[in-house]
């Protein structure tokens, strides 16, 4: 990745970055961050993974998606070059090394970059942030044997470079020292410099009150769902704090948060039945989604509906046992689009296991619409799994309906 950004002329030092990883809320945060910045009159760009319908949505300047024709134009300038290479560079590699060179053209003023996987050694630590975000530290990508908080946490931290601010949002005492151990600047930590100090249920969304080493925002109206964002609109805040270096004006922070929109995570789509999207796609998200809707989606007189589709390398037991799958009126298991997709046949055995209905429906189009034409009007329709799951049941949903889909 140094060397394919070398040939680029190292355009990943073009602008100051915010570096953002952790197991959840990545995605999440990146948008409130960039809502947050772009509120403040700058050019935004956010490179994000992976992409629900459409891969241009990975590379974004203040919230819209790179085109067809410019993301063309960037790819082919990297096939071109990609020959000055001693290796070939992998997928993620080039989309990555495509942000950074599109960001640079379009001279944004600050650059918003999620890493993919971990950190250390993920194609996007070879940008430096001037402001480190880590969201939390949770099971993903890892084997789960002995020390693999510890392990997975020194390769979230591996992104904070020498100089930056690191913005901390796990919280475990005993991964301290790991983060100690980093070259920041200085560490703000959750729950001690910054914090979610109020989480109200709300109308479309939740009401927080956010504290920050700079002051208190106090009401501000969050249109996404679940208590857990409120937990990432603390971290984001308090990354944007960072990167300027002073408080932010009250009125553009409300602005900001009343505009974040986050697609396939907790995104309802239809009211009569209830059809909800979430990209839960490990133990920690699928607590989320189960708590999200405890919270208030649910029709006292009625039914649960899940579609569900995973990826190979999760705990599909565990993930289908916390989203209720045993209790639910029906589970319809579909295969995602991933060639580390679990056969739908596979998941639906589990759910057998578990005591649950189970249906296989293989095609993710199709098992959204078998499950939404079966569902009563007072039914809440849950799609879950994966966000390749979420991906395909968002396009589906266009064309089902008394269903809408936000662009």
């Amino acid at each position: 990745m140094r060397r394919l950004c070398a040939v680029l002329g190292d355009p990943q030092h073009d602008q100051p970055v915010v570096h953002i990883t952790g197991t959840n809320g990545k995605g999440s945060v990146a948008r409130m961050v960039t809502a947050l910045l772009g509120a403040h009159d700058l050019a935004v760009g956010t490179f994000t993974s992976p992409h629900l319908e459409a891969i241009n949505e990975r590379l974004s300047r203040n919230g819209e998606p790179i085109s067809d024709a410019e993301l063309a134009r960037v790819l082919t300038d990297l096939a071109t070059l990609e020959s000055l290479l001693d290796e070939p560079a992998s997928y993620f590699e080039l989309l990555a090394a495509a942000a950074f060179r599109w960001f640079s053209e379009e001279a944004v003023a600050v650059a918003v970059v999620e890493v993919g996987l971990l950190g250390r050694w993920d194609a996007t630590n070879v940008a430096d942030g001037t402001v480190a975000v880590l969201t939390n530290v949770a099971l993903d990508h890892t084997d789960g044997r002995e020390g693999w908080r510890l392990r997975v946490a020194e390769e979230k931290a591996g992104i904070v470079k020498p100089g930056s601010t690191f913005v901390l949002g796990e919280t475990d005492p005993e991964l301290a020292d790991v983060f100690d151990a980093s070259p920041a600047a200085a560490i703000w930590r959750r729950d001690a410099d910054f914090a979610c100090v109020d989480n109200q249920l709300a109308v479309g969304g939740r009401m927080v009150g956010l504290r920050t080493p700079e002051g208190r925002y106090d009401e501000l109206f969050l249109p996404l769902h679940g208590a857990h964002q409120g937990e990432n609109a603390a971290v984001a805040l308090a990354a944007v704090e960072a990167f300027f270096g002073r408080p932010l004006e009250p009125a553009l922070v409300h602005e900001a948060f009343a505009s974040v929109r986050s697609p396939g995570r907790f995104e309802v789509v239809g009211r009569d039945p209830l059809v909800i999207l979430d990209g839960a796609h490990n133990v920690s998200g699928a607590e989320a989604a189960a708590t999200t809707l405890a919270e208030g989606f649910y029709a006292a007189d009625g039914s649960r509906r899940l579609v569900v589709g995973v990826l190979t390398g999760r705990d599909p037991h565990e993930l289908l046992d916390l989203l209720g799958a045993a209790e639910a009126a029906e589970v319809v298991c579909c295969t995602p689009d991933s060639p580390r997709a679990m056969p739908a046949a596979e998941v639906a055995e589990i759910v057998r296991g578990l005591g649950g209905r189970a249906r296989r429906v293989d095609d993710v189009a199709d098992a959204v619409r078998a499950a939404v034409s079966g569902a009563a009007a007072t039914d809440v329709v849950l799609v879950t799994g994966s966000l390749y799951t979420v991906g395909a049941a968002r396009t589906a949903c266009r064309s089902i309906a008394g269903l809408t889909v936000p662009p």
